[in-house]
């Protein structure tokens, strides 16, 4: 859920827009002043039931937010990457773990501090809104994704996000890392990692994919893999 501005096309709210069009100067210089800490691979920045003390911008590394179901399955709902701020919330505690998917580095921001750099900053409320309403779609996402979607649908569509994220960022949107593991990917679409690892393999021979390395893909054909999320499914 990373935290960007975001230009707001609409003569209505001149000042809003004007306010939208400025950087989140306070929130900026209180992260650059702010801790920094490393998780290492596997290990926790914080657990589901923890307190609300901090958030968190990602610097390098990635995370997986996930919970525990019920009958000890993991669902993850998520992953964070450089940029993105996480441990945002209305409650006191935490609502989801969140576990290092390879060494980390991350801000950390006190809550205090981001509520006093709300105050002098006219553009951090607008910005907070974004990652939460950003986290929500996400999660809608998930629901879309996991719903009545086949494993090739799932992992096309997953690869895709990636993708998409990768070109907002004015990054390659054809080739990327997978900083997770097969597991983490399953845990995620509601597959188990055989599933996930025949899906790959499918997509390779179908010239939809490279796999150049385990952690890192390369996406052939755009165009196809988006027909094939929409559930076009290849047979050739």
């Amino acid at each position: 859920m990373s935290i960007q501005s975001q230009h707001v096309a609409t003569d209505r709210f001149p000042t809003f827009r004007q306010t939208a069009a400025r950087p989140a100067a306070g929130f900026d210089q209180s992260l650059a002043q702010a801790c920094l800490r490393r998780v290492e691979a596997k290990g926790f920045l914080f657990a589901e039931g923890d307190a609300i003390s901090h958030v968190y911008r990602i610097e390098t590394g990635a995370i997986a937010l996930y919970k525990v179901l019920a009958d000890g399955r993991r669902q993850v709902m998520g992953f964070a990457y450089p940029g993105d701020i996480i441990g945002l919330g209305v409650e006191v505690e935490h609502a989801m773990n969140a576990q290092a998917v390879k060494p980390t580095r991350v801000r950390c921001l006190p809550v205090a501090a981001l509520r006093q750099s709300a105050t002098e900053d006219p553009m951090l409320g607008f910005k907070l809104y974004e990652a939460l309403a950003r986290e929500l779609a996400a999660t809608r996402d998930l629901m879309l994704t996991t719903g009545q979607r086949s494993a090739m649908e799932r992992v096309a569509s997953f690869l895709l996000a990636l993708s998409r994220r990768n070109e907002r960022n004015g990054q390659d949107p054809t080739t990327f890392e997978l900083p997770m593991t097969r597991t983490d990917i399953g845990d995620f679409l509601g597959l188990t990692i055989e599933t996930v690892s025949r899906t790959f393999t499918k997509l390779k021979v179908l010239q939809l994919i490279e796999l150049p390395h385990s952690n890192q893909v390369r996406l052939l054909a755009i165009d196809e893999l988006e027909s094939l999320a929409d559930g076009e499914e290849q047979t050739s």
